[in-house]
């Protein structure tokens, strides 16, 4: 009964404190992590917009996104080294890849509604990596807040579980990247040809087609030269996929 009445008066003064909007921000990290934080100015700086202004002092999410990175990089390194002690080196890098590649923490950011949690006007055009650019950041200011120990039990208890991450073992971040590797161990030539188009609605595009030996074998247009390789390499994995297996077994060790 004590200690309710003390945490009813620690929050309760803990408001005081704070603006209403730094209380909330505080309040939803709190949910997030299920830790309580202690210094507010590094969440606002992980959720703060870069400005035009070049006034001093202005801080903004990139310097946490880049910290964030190398201590995601770093957690998810020796968690994988300790799930898989028999794997090599080779298949412990494809499953970092996979986990803190841009468009999976992409996809983290925006179930956690992280962009919500922006400081400034967010009207303005955000970039499409701005989910993901913002769980880094969160993650280094976290880190900064709470020390490394408790980051990594935030990151991997509550952020990206082991069982997400097992969910990830069998998944194709790249499919260009698979044909090579396929087409290195059949010893056969995978090329792309790629230019550009002007649509009908006089929008420009880029396609690309997959050579197989001296056999075209998919295409596809995309707004991006890579986006286009990387769709019409999807195409192409479907297509040669049919008449052979060539995901053989992802799960290598060896």
């Amino acid at each position: 009964m004590e200690l309710k009445k003390y945490l009813s008066k620690f929050l309760t003064q803990r408001k005081k404190n704070l603006s209403d909007k730094d209380y909330y921000l505080s309040t939803e990290i709190s949910k997030i992590t299920g830790f309580s934080i202690q210094n507010i100015n590094l969440y606002r700086e992980a959720f703060s917009l870069k400005t035009s202004s070049k006034k001093k002092g202005l801080q903004n999410y990139e310097r946490l996104e880049f910290l964030g990175d190398s201590v995601l990089g770093a957690i998810i390194s020796c968690h994988l080294y300790t799930v898989y002690p028999e794997a090599n080196e080779g298949f412990l890098t494809q499953m970092k890849s996979k986990i803190v590649n841009r468009k999976n923490l992409n996809k983290l950011g925006k179930e956690l509604s992280l962009t919500k949690f922006l400081q400034s006007d967010a009207s303005a055009a955000l970039g499409e990596n701005i989910e993901g650019n913002l769980f880094e950041a969160l993650i280094g200011a976290i880190y900064l807040d709470l020390d490394y120990s408790i980051c990594r039990t935030i990151v991997l208890e509550r952020l990206l579980t082991p069982s997400a991450i097992n969910d990830l073992e069998n998944k194709i971040v790249s499919y260009k990247g698979l044909l090579l590797e396929w087409s290195q161990k059949k010893k056969v030539c995978i090329r792309y040809e790629t230019c550009e188009e002007i649509q009908p609605n006089k929008s420009q595009v880029f396609r690309s087609y997959v050579w197989l030996d001296d056999k075209k074998i998919a295409n596809a247009t995309e707004t991006s030269k890579k986006k286009a390789e990387e769709k019409a390499a999807q195409r192409a994995f479907y297509i040669l996929n049919k008449k052979q297996n060539i995901i053989e077994n992802q799960k290598t060790f060896t």
